[in-house]
């Protein structure tokens, strides 16, 4: 599916179950005209994977993730050898001349593809998921960098390996620590919010089967409430979704004081959250 106009990004995505907003549709469209890299940025749980998972369907392109971690290196993020294979074809072939031996262990054959260079050397055009991109040190976002300013890695032994395509990349962060200046102009810039009580009554609606409009707008309401409280984590969308499908299995028509309290622990992860929202939230949603 063509990617053509922000409208036509808006559609494609709402076939698959991801509902945008405009500026989602804005800078995806934007992201594909103009081949550059989209940094989404938010709050944990608002879609920012999800959205890569979204265009992956809607194009039909693979979905190559790099999930991002502290200590990540360049062999889990770009390729590495198959040592235990290199040493068994090492000892197989001992009466060889090393030149020989070193010059077969150091092929494509003993190369492992990491999910960068798997992104880059695939024949399709790829969707390329660095997902936490803030979890990684300095030095690895300088790699990431690198690699998506020439889209072409050096592997000593073999050379310069450029791009069969070049892939639609999407780096997601939660803004734990502030992200290289450099990094941030080879970008677009979006930020994913939390969703107004519509959007977010709408989203339920989409993702929950058999959940009422009645039930939905009551959730959303409640969420946006739950979130205007000073808590040491904010429910997310996903958690709203979990809360949604809860209160189905329950056979739960109408959210109620009752039902707040038998049930904020699948909206809220933190015993502290769970009593400061059960003491605040005195009122049946309506």
């Amino acid at each position: 599916m063509e990617l053509d106009s922000s409208q036509s990004v808006a559609d494609a995505l709402r076939t698959v179950g991801y509902l945008p907003d405009a500026r989602i549709a804005q800078v995806v469209y934007l992201a594909a005209h103009l081949g550059k890299p989209i940094l989404v940025e938010g709050p944990a749980g608002v879609g920012k994977t999800e959205l890569a998972k979204a265009l992956a369907a809607v194009t039909g392109r693979e979905l190559v993730r790099l999930q991002c971690y502290e200590g990540l290196d360049e062999a889990k993020a770009l390729y590495e050898w198959n040592y235990k294979k290199q040493l068994l074809r090492i000892q197989a072939d001992e009466d060889h001349e090393w030149s020989e031996i070193e010059q077969d262990i150091f092929s494509e054959e003993f190369l492992l593809e990491r999910p960068l260079l798997r992104a880059i050397r695939s024949e399709k055009p790829a969707i390329l998921l660095i997902d936490e991109v803030d979890r990684v040190e300095v030095e690895t976002e300088a790699l990431l960098l690198e690699v998506l300013s020439d889209f072409q890695v050096s592997i000593p032994e073999l050379g310069t390996i450029a791009a069969s395509s070049i892939p639609m990349v999407l780096l997601t962060s939660n803004n734990t620590r502030e992200l290289s200046e450099a990094l941030k102009r080879r970008c677009l810039f979006l930020h994913i919010d939390y969703p107004d009580p519509e959007r977010e009554q709408e989203i339920l609606e989409a993702r929950v089967p058999g959940l009422s409009a009645h039930l939905a707008e009551q959730i959303a309401r409640v969420a946006r409430s739950v979130r205007n409280l000073d808590l040491k984590k904010s429910p997310s969308v996903s958690e709203t979704i979990d809360w949604a499908r809860t209160l189905l299995a329950l056979a739960v028509d109408q959210v109620d004081e009752d039902v707040l309290a038998d049930t904020l622990h699948v909206l809220l992860k933190y015993q502290t959250d769970i009593e400061t929202a059960a003491k605040e939230l005195t009122a049946p949603a309506r």
